[in-house]
């Protein structure tokens, strides 16, 4: 991969890591409800789950979702019902950290990485990148340097979104703001849907 490449590439997981979609989405709204420190389970579960993810593709999962169109429909509406539901959570929740909600808690490592498999934002990113960074020259060592820079470059990404969350703890103190916010990052959440529907 040449310089200029790996430049675009950097650049490419740059923008892509930080502007808003759903992982962005619920990080902003896990850093209000549940503060910086309880969110980083789900920002490394997101890092380590999308370079996962990233990985897979590169290394043939996606010429299997190209051949078998029925698994990757089937992937989009598991994915789209799943996001409806956090997206319902979302705009549910009252409180910050759960006082008074038995059920509240922040997203774990585990769920955060099996969300990256039915997140349209996440797979419209690992196919782009596979598409268009892999060297045809050296197509394994791209693929891994792909997934480098990818988790190189999340995390930090990623973890802007919580701490922009947490700066915001006190201003949504107050429970009619948070009610309106936790609304909003909800119907947010499942507007980012359109794309994988229209």
């Amino acid at each position: 991969m040449s310089y200029d490449t790996l430049l675009a590439l950097l650049a490419y997981a740059f923008v892509t890591s930080i502007t808003p979609g759903p992982n962005n989405l619920m990080l902003l709204t896990s850093g209000v409800n549940f503060g910086f420190a309880r969110t980083i389970p789900h920002m490394l579960g997101i890092g380590i789950g999308f370079v996962v993810l990233l990985l897979a593709v590169g290394l043939g999962l996606g010429a299997v979702l190209t051949a078998f169109p029925a698994l990757h429909t089937g992937l989009k509406i598991a994915g789209g019902a799943y996001l409806l539901y956090l997206a319902w959570k979302i705009a549910m929740s009252r409180s910050i950290e759960g006082k008074g909600e038995a059920k509240s808690r922040p997203m774990t490592f585990l769920e955060a990485a099996a969300f990256q498999w039915v997140n349209p934002k996440a797979w419209v990113m690992a196919v782009t990148a596979m598409a268009v960074y892999t060297d045809p020259a050296a197509p394994l060592w791209s693929v891994f340097l792909i997934g480098l820079v990818f988790g190189i470059v999340n995390l930090p990404s990623v973890s802007t979104w919580a701490g922009f969350g947490m700066a915001l703890r006190g201003f949504l103190s107050d429970p009619v703001r948070l009610k309106w916010f936790n609304i909003a990052m909800g119907v947010l959440l499942a507007a980012t849907l359109w794309p994988m529907v229209k």
